[in-house]
């Protein structure tokens, strides 16, 4: 099945409805386990305790389960690989999409910029003396090719990487369970003796439960992927609502008794959970414990598998939502033309050479024009988060007042409006607050200030600046385009 339509260029565009439904649950799964969880879990565990990580973590996933089952209605009702995009354009504003787009591809672009400097740090673990050169373009190759072969290939690939992570959660929380209890044999009972020790299991109060509360948010950025898998996505009034059920309870889960395991095995006052190093990482020490021989080099092999993961799915993301920009005449039209396989060759490769040429500029100047270019991307995945909660609020409120029948939504979000309402609110905090300590000093750091906020501007300025040059303005909910 293909989806076929003329975008506004008077072109014949077409996309291959090739996603089945554990790919896109399995992409959604594998856009959020991670490093965030292999490595930085250990960090918020020592800064905030195990109660601290925990529930940080929990509200986190709360608001993420809203902002799940809001794309989840939109996207079953109306998929397409533009996704909040499309769906700000059509309910909110044209400025507002046009900006979300932009700001999602551009945000994906250098996330591969990101993935491509680590792993050649994660190759060099096993051949220090080898050559970064030959690891970048064997990467780049890699996710070129599943991406450049066929959406089916993209998801196939991205099914076996997500699938190899979330069988070492698996495995990682049941044998840290069996080590809790004493089931294993030659371990005695560790018990829960580790989660009430000195401050624990809340340390530094509420300031330091925010400050992980920050840090959790990046952790579960990648689920908005489901959004986007919808353009091709087979049958997705059927499949969007599966994955939306079943993907987040599965996160939470994972995140939860991860972190929850960690937390009971490993005092919080152990000072290896705050190195970033894989061979002192969580996953590392526990399965250390547990006796299993080359643990480090088992760990750095998933998280290798975690890092071409986030590759695949970030050239995939960027170049579906540049093809659709491009399809709404936002982007040049070059990036619209599909290959024969329905493949969008062109977006795909402007999206490699920018995040090739971001990773080059790591190499001049002490890599300041890449970590600004970073800093840039920080804050765009809780951006478009905002952006799915407004056009969840906006569609739901023109779907009525346009006297269509709530039944027929192929799948309706639970608890509206309070769930856009709620995810709107946290998201909005953790934008403005991710820097706090900026402001509570005895001076104002101005340097800190802009170097974690200076993708709010960046936004607003393409916003503003589309709005300025086309003079759009809110969509009054009669006139709300709810046709696809």
């Amino acid at each position: 099945m293909s989806k076929n339509k003329v975008n506004q260029l008077g072109q014949k565009v077409e996309l291959k409805r090739s996603l089945k439904s554990r790919h896109i649950t399995m992409i959604s799964l594998g856009g959020t386990i991670g490093t965030g969880l292999f490595l930085a879990s250990g960090a918020s565990i020592a800064q905030a305790g195990p109660g601290g990580a925990l529930v940080a973590y929990s509200l986190i996933g709360i608001m993420v389960f809203f902002l799940m089952t809001s794309l989840g209605e939109m996207a079953a009702f109306m998929p397409t690989s533009g996704s909040f995009s499309t769906y700000a354009t059509k309910f909110v504003d044209p400025a507002l999409g046009f900006a979300l787009g932009w700001n999602y591809w551009y945000n994906w672009a250098i996330t591969i910029a990101a993935e491509i400097a680590a792993v050649s740090l994660i190759m060099k673990y096993w051949f220090p003396d080898s050559s970064s050169a030959m690891w970048t373009v064997l990467f780049i190759a890699i996710i070129l090719t599943f991406n450049l072969l066929s959406v089916r290939a993209y998801g196939e690939s991205e099914y076996w990487f997500s699938m190899i992570k979330v069988v070492t959660v698996i495995v990682f929380i049941i044998v840290s369970f069996l080590m809790i209890f004493g089931i294993l044999r030659g371990h005695d009972p560790i018990g829960f003796e580790n989660f009430f020790i000195g401050e624990a299991p809340f340390k530094g109060g509420f300031l330091a439960m925010f400050g992980i509360f920050l840090a959790a948010g990046f952790s579960f950025q990648g689920t908005e992927l489901l959004g986007v898998t919808a353009g091709e996505t087979d049958d997705p009034g059927k499949n969007i609502p599966k994955a939306v059920r079943s993907v987040f309870w599965r996160i939470l889960l994972f995140y939860i008794f991860a972190i929850g395991a960690i937390g009971l095995l490993i005092p919080y006052t152990d000072s290896r959970l705050l190195s970033e190093d894989i061979a002192v990482s969580p996953f590392t020490l526990v399965f250390d414990k547990l006796g299993i021989a080359f643990a480090a080099s088992v760990m750095n092999a998933i998280i290798l598998t975690a890092i071409l993961s986030a590759g695949n799915s970030g050239l995939y993301a960027a170049s579906r939502m540049l093809w659709q920009l491009a399809v709404d005449g936002k982007a040049p039209k070059i990036f619209a033309k599909v290959s024969k396989r329905g493949i969008p060759v062109y977006a795909l490769l402007a999206t490699i050479a920018v995040g090739s040429i971001a990773f080059l500029a790591s190499f001049f100047g002490d890599g300041v024009v890449y970590i600004w270019l970073l800093n840039a991307s920080g804050l765009s995945g809780f951006i478009a988060w905002l952006g799915i909660a407004i056009s969840h609020y906006r569609f739901r409120k023109a779907y009525i007042a346009q006297g269509r029948d709530l039944n027929a939504l192929p799948y309706r979000a639970k608890l509206y409006p309070f769930g856009p309402l709620f995810a709107f609110t946290m998201c909005l905090i953790v934008i403005l607050g991710q820097n706090y300590t900026a402001f509570t000093g005895g001076s104002i750091d101005w340097e800190g200030i802009i170097i974690s906020y200076i993708g709010i501007p960046l936004f607003g300025a393409l916003w503003l600046g589309y709005k300025i040059k086309y003079k759009t303005k809110l969509i009054p909910l009669q006139e709300c385009d709810l046709d696809y």
